[in-house]
């Protein structure tokens, strides 16, 4: 019986194969619970029930953390919960973007649900080879992780003074290139990502892709966009794969939740901006710095609470500078 067993004691990436199983059974059954809660009809999620389901995730995502804390130790579980705090706010910037493409593509609220889900079920094989490169390359070359520190200074600099460039959603290269490869029926049957439809040119029955489709691309590769940022982000708070990778999949796994809760509130939030500023410049300088002073890494603590103090004061800026505007109606409640 011991025998048999011991595989599962094994180590893979410094943490025994039981736990990486056993996360992701959780992250199976969530998902799979996420697509029977809200798959089985066409409606868009309303506002209170994408609360509810937010707050359990949130709920879920650090009682975990408090587990990994119970079983790894205080500095392990602080370093999930910085992770996981950065990765919900990075979020933000996401649920923007993607209201911005269902807006692009002209997907109707009651589809939206099935374009986050599958778009979530992406990110998480997208991170899994993000992260796993970026293991691989700090476990060769220790360097790397200053690399990722300036990177992240410089991202910092940028988003507080500079700001982002617009761009046409519908010309990004990979876009086209799936819209070239495959006929878009524009009048696609509601919900699906594929159609049959005759060719315009051969007249023959072929396999069309719908708008439905062309978002779900637009916001994986937004995702790709934004793993560049929270993927170095986190790993300048800890170099353990299982606490990057865990950290990042459960702040992620109740985004569609939380997309349906706050896109028609985002621009009450335009200060978190400065203040994700502020912490990716923050967990760039802490890595330089240390590294400068010969100090092998600043304490999780005190990451943990500058991260979540200026995330807070982001918030709470925002809130009080628009307490008399009304909200403004975003994307993702046009009909």
């Amino acid at each position: 019986m011991l025998e048999f067993a011991s595989p599962l004691f094994t180590l893979w990436l410094g943490t025994p194969l039981w736990a990486w199983l056993g996360f992701l059974a959780v992250v199976a059954g969530l998902l799979a619970f996420d697509l029977g809660l809200n798959d089985r009809s066409d409606r868009a999620m309303g506002i209170g029930e994408s609360v509810r389901l937010s707050a359990f995730y949130i709920a879920f995502g650090l009682a975990f953390g408090v587990a990994v804390w119970v079983w790894r130790g205080a500095d392990t579980g602080l370093a999930y919960m910085t992770g996981f705090a950065l990765e919900k706010a990075l979020a933000l910037d996401n649920i923007f973007v993607i209201a911005l493409i269902f807006a692009h593509f002209g997907v109707p609220p009651e589809h939206r649900h099935r374009v986050l889900f599958w778009g979530i079920v992406g990110v998480v094989v997208l991170r899994a080879l993000m992260i796993g490169l970026g293991a691989a390359l700090v476990a060769e070359f220790a360097w790397i992780l200053t690399v990722f520190a300036l990177f992240l200074l410089v991202t910092g600099v940028k988003m507080l003074f500079v700001g982002e460039e617009k761009r046409d959603l519908g010309d990004d290269p990979i876009v086209r290139f799936v819209s070239r490869l495959f006929p878009v029926a524009r009048d696609g049957e509601p919900g699906r990502f594929f159609v049959r439809r005759p060719h315009e040119k051969s007249g023959r029955p072929s396999l069309h892709v719908t708008p439905l489709f062309l978002a779900l691309v637009a916001i994986e590769l937004a995702d790709v966009v934004f793993a560049v940022d929270s993927v170095p982000a986190i790993f300048a708070v800890t170099t353990d794969p299982f606490i990057v990778y865990t950290s990042n999949i459960f702040a992620i796994l109740g985004l569609r939740a939380l997309y349906f809760a706050l896109a028609a509130t985002l621009d009450r939030f335009h200060r978190l901006k400065t203040a994700l500023a502020l912490v990716l410049i923050f967990i760039g300088a802490k890595v330089i710095g240390a590294d400068l002073a010969g100090i092998e890494k600043v304490p999780a603590a005190l990451s943990l609470g500058v991260t979540i103090g200026l995330l807070g004061l982001g918030v709470v800026w925002s809130l009080w500078e628009t307490r008399r505007r009304p909200a403004a109606v975003a994307p993702a409640a046009e009909e």
